[in-house]
């Protein structure tokens, strides 16, 4: 690989040749994050939509959770359905697959004639949410020089707290509009059919993943592939670096189940898993999903809880972007630490405020500032944290294997909030609700003190401590 003072040297000596790969690299990044907008947008639309969709369909508290966790199960199985299908056909074509699952996930939702046909299409639809989470950010980290990779994958994330913003903001806007009629949901659920034909016809045009094309013998397209995305020195360079490397992993990626008999690994599995459940049991996605009808509980009319549930949706971008400028500047486990605090703080506040305030507008509003809060400070530490961490810690050996794990676990989680939340809030109100993600948030404390920090070290070092710490 070409140091960064090689770089730099060659982008002086030729300014139009070097701009040319970086403008090319900006546009296969725009274009593949529309996967990660599509998963914001539908995971997020579901919020505005509930309570037409359950006059329309006559759902209950029950069957209420169900259609909304059943996309995050459909979730779970397409994040390793679809990280086995890149391997097998590549990247790119992966993506195109998930484009053409999410128009036809969405179109029958649209049509649904019944609950349980919606359900049918909303795991349809999870599908292509999880097999988009396992592909976009493989796909963007293999097109990416080594130097831009961290700000390149992280659009993604960037794109999926804008997917739910944007549909917390468009629910609004059609609710306020069309909200007499009875069907006005499913406006809501077919604007996901435009990023998604975005997505399908932007990624014709977009190439396949060098670092796939090499793992499978195809060196000259490879090549082809990097001269589009770098300097022709840089393409060269770098061929020759992947092919080492992908001839190291070929060698070395065979961890599976076999591996956990290793305690070292077996305990930094477990922390993996510690990390995506307690991301998920914050009760971050309870907001996400039903954030309007809690409002509603709260004390806002539906007009009004609908408009001011686009804050959270706005907190959360604004929360991330904090949290990608400070990542490289705070120790991991001190913003962990510092972030499970503040959210079990805020958990506590909103419980308060339902059991000791009067209804009226002064519990609606301090009910919905805490929430804010609550969201603010989970996206700007936690939610992108715990994501960077599974990337850090596990050896290479069981890095896909143990990830995979991770990742469904998470998915897991995520269902599961999703599925019980609104029965639980049914049976014993907002405060107790929240009391009882404020004790999952001691718990969260008290794991915090089993992670370990990762921070200013390289993924062979962190190898080396885990294996003599953990031992």
């Amino acid at each position: 690989m070409l140091t960064d003072s090689g770089r730099e040297t060659h982008a002086t000596s030729s300014p139009t040749r070097s701009n040319r790969p970086s403008k090319r690299l900006g546009l296969i990044a725009f274009i593949a994050t529309f996967g990660g907008l599509l998963f914001g947008y539908d995971t997020g639309v579901i919020n505005g939509a509930l309570e037409p969709l359950e006059e329309d369909l006559g759902l209950t508290a029950l069957t209420e959770g169900f259609v909304v966790s059943i996309l995050i199960f459909g979730a779970a199985f397409g994040a390793l359905i679809g990280g086995r299908l890149s391997d097998r056909y590549g990247r790119r074509h992966n993506i195109l697959l998930l484009s053409v699952v999410f128009m036809t996930g969405t179109l029958g939702c649209v049509l649904a004639p019944t609950w349980e046909v919606l359900a049918a299409f909303r795991f349809v639809l999870g599908l292509a949410v999880g097999g988009a989470s396992a592909t976009v950010p493989v796909y963007l980290a293999e097109m990416s020089p080594a130097e831009r990779r961290g700000s390149i994958v992280s659009r993604n994330e960037f794109m999926i707290v804008s997917g739910q913003f944007l549909a917390f903001v468009i629910n609004a806007v059609i609710f306020n509009l069309w909200g007499e009629h009875d069907s006005v949901w499913r406006y809501m659920l077919l604007v996901a059919v435009v990023p998604a034909i975005v997505l399908l016809l932007g990624m014709l045009r977009m190439p396949e993943s060098p670092r796939w094309l090499i793992s499978q013998g195809r060196h000259d397209d490879a090549l082809m592939v990097l001269k589009q995305v770098r300097t022709p020195e840089a393409a060269h360079a770098e061929m020759a670096e992947v092919e080492a490397l992908a001839e190291e992993e070929e060698l070395t990626q065979v961890g599976g189940p076999i591996d956990l008999s290793v305690k070292w690994i077996r305990r930094l599995m477990l922390i993996g898993i510690g990390l995506g459940v307690f991301q998920q049991f914050t009760g971050i996605n309870s907001v996400m999903y039903y954030g309007t009808q809690l409002l509603a509980d709260a004390g806002f009319s539906s007009s009004a809880a609908i408009v001011a549930n686009t804050l959270n949706g706005l907190v959360s971008v604004l929360g991330i972007t904090i949290a990608l400028k400070v990542m490289n500047k705070v120790n991991r486990r001190t913003m962990l630490f510092v972030g499970f605090a503040l959210i079990t703080i805020f958990h506590l506040l909103i419980g308060l405020s339902a059991v000791l305030l009067p209804d009226g507008p002064v519990k609606a509003y301090c009910i919905l500032v805490f929430v804010v809060l609550f969201v603010f400070s989970m996206q700007g530490t936690i939610g992108p944290l715990a994501w960077l961490m599974l990337a850090e810690i596990f050896p290479l050996k069981i890095r896909s294997f143990a990830i995979g794990v991770c990742i469904f676990v998470l998915w897991i989680a995520n269902a599961l909030v999703a599925l019980f939340f609104p029965p639980v809030v049914a049976a014993i109100g907002i405060a107790m609700t929240f009391f009882i993600f404020a004790g999952l948030g001691l718990l969260a404390l008290i794991f915090t003190t089993q992670v370990p920090e990762t921070r200013g070290r390289s993924l062979e070092e962190l190898e080396d401590h885990f294996r003599e710490k953990y031992s």
